[in-house]
């Protein structure tokens, strides 16, 4: 699909606000959480594209994309399952992880640095039901 602003706009009208909010609440107490999810959302990204599965755990038979060496220092999987689990709630089955995560990147790294720093197109799909 086409990525576009204000995707869920009409299915989960408040995922964006539900997310920024999270993150304000969350970026004081921990300082390097803007860090912590730019970097997270660039692995998401590196590998196959924005799909959410840096953030899949793996198997004895199929190892995770996080726990590749490249990717073992990786950290804000915790506050990702918190807003998804919020989001989850708010709309479910509607807004994808790999979405979550662009945006919540977003908003810690503008909030740090105190304006918005760039527009997020949304509409990634997961590249599989992240549970």
């Amino acid at each position: 699909g086409t990525l576009k602003k204000n995707f869920y706009r009409d299915s989960c009208p408040e995922a964006e606000s539900t997310i920024k909010t999270f993150i304000e609440s969350n970026v004081d107490s921990n300082p390097e959480l803007p860090a912590k999810l730019l970097r997270l959302h660039f692995h998401d990204c590196f590998v196959l594209g924005c799909e959410g599965s840096v953030l899949l755990n793996g198997t004895t038979d199929s190892p995770a994309e996080k726990d590749d060496l490249t990717n073992i220092n990786l950290a804000g999987f915790d506050e990702i399952e918190q807003v998804k689990t919020e989001i989850k709630i708010l709309c479910p089955e509607i807004v994808s992880c790999a979405d979550i995560l662009a945006l919540a990147a977003r908003d810690s790294v503008s909030l740090k640095l105190g304006s918005p720093l760039w527009e997020v197109l949304t509409g990634r799909r997961d590249i599989v039901s992240l549970g």
